[in-house]
């Protein structure tokens, strides 16, 4: 039988702001105020239900989700997402804690000043020759991209704050290509060869989720949607979707939900310092094994400078490798 006297009182020492922090991803650090976001526990729901506050008693953070009921404390929080009992979320929460305090340690944050953009309009545009070109050169037909939603740009509308001030653009370039949600909003712009403005972010999205089937034994985290869906396009019984970058990581409910759905998930971030860190953290925090191809920086790159059988015959080994087929 485990003991927990001990770690309950360890567990005090863990800030409950951290925890939801943590396990929830929330939007905005908890610094006392009270936060509602969409339910965990409620997937589908349109208006979010759940609240994030601070308890008069206890001075500590607690949830209550008013769709399902569910209320409880961080310890509580943990057992719900993992569906583990008490013991086990005790010692989840010290060892998640402790790799976060040695990390934090260990590798310097730069944080930096981000411009706010907000994509005000976007008018779509028929596919041509050109997108087709381009797209195809990735292994990317028209089929997988109208199953992402991704549409080809006539131009956007852009309000950018910076350090000198409010902004209004109107931008129009021949590629410029829309990530769309199943709700057809905007939540990426994507314009291949611009240095300064090749990607921007309108709002977070898990890219791939909403085309999720869960008709497949296998799901593969891909650094980003242009490489998940060039890997879709090779055929394989795999599922794929893509964080917004490989410096997020996914939150902890969902990525439990979906291990859960697949008989395994796995990573293929780039041949680099970032996707070496990515495929590293999944490891650490969910024990999901990744890999990387070594042709080029990622899989659509290989794809272009090496061809659809060269990268399949490495691609394929590698999966099987990693799936342990």
């Amino acid at each position: 039988m485990i003991s927990t006297k001990n770690l309950e009182l360890d567990q005090n020492n863990v800030p409950s702001s951290w925890v939801f922090q943590y396990y929830l991803d929330l939007p905005e650090k908890l610094t006392g105020q009270n936060v509602r976001i969409h339910s965990i526990f409620n997937p589908g729901e349109k208006t979010p239900s759940m609240w994030i506050f601070v308890d008069n008693e206890s001075r500590e953070y607690k949830y209550k989700d008013f769709s399902t009921g569910n209320y409880g404390n961080k310890i509580d929080l943990i057992k719900e997402i993992f569906n583990i009992d008490y013991s086990k979320s005790l010692f989840k929460l010290l060892n998640d804690y402790n790799k976060f305090i040695l990390e934090k340690g260990k590798y310097s944050i730069e944080i930096k000043n981000h411009a706010k953009y907000k994509v005000d309009y976007c008018k779509d545009r028929p596919w041509n020759k050109l997108d087709q070109q381009f797209w195809l050169q990735f292994n990317i037909g028209r089929s997988v991209l109208e199953k992402y939603n991704v549409k080809p740009l006539e131009y956007y509308n852009m309000s950018k704050e910076d350090d000198d001030g409010l902004q209004t653009l109107q931008i129009t370039n021949p590629k410029i290509y829309g990530y769309f949600d199943k709700d057809d909003n905007v939540y990426k712009i994507y314009q291949p060869g611009h240095d300064k403005y090749k990607f921007i972010k309108v709002n977070a999205h898990l890219q791939g989720f909403d085309q999720l089937e869960y008709n497949q034994p296998y799901l593969v985290i891909c650094s980003s949607l242009k490489d998940a869906m060039c890997l879709k396009s090779f055929g394989y019984n795999v599922e794929v979707i893509a964080p917004d970058s490989e410096n997020t990581i996914i939150k902890p409910y969902i990525v439990e939900n979906l291990k859960s759905k697949y008989k395994k998930v796995i990573t293929l971030f780039d041949n680099d310092k970032a996707g070496h860190a990515a495929i590293n953290k999944y490891l650490l925090h969910f024990n999901i094994k990744g890999f990387y191809l070594t042709l080029s920086k990622d899989l659509s790159d290989a794809v272009c400078e090496y061809g659809f059988h060269k990268v399949h015959a490495q691609l394929k080994g590698l999966l099987c490798k990693t799936l342990k087929l």
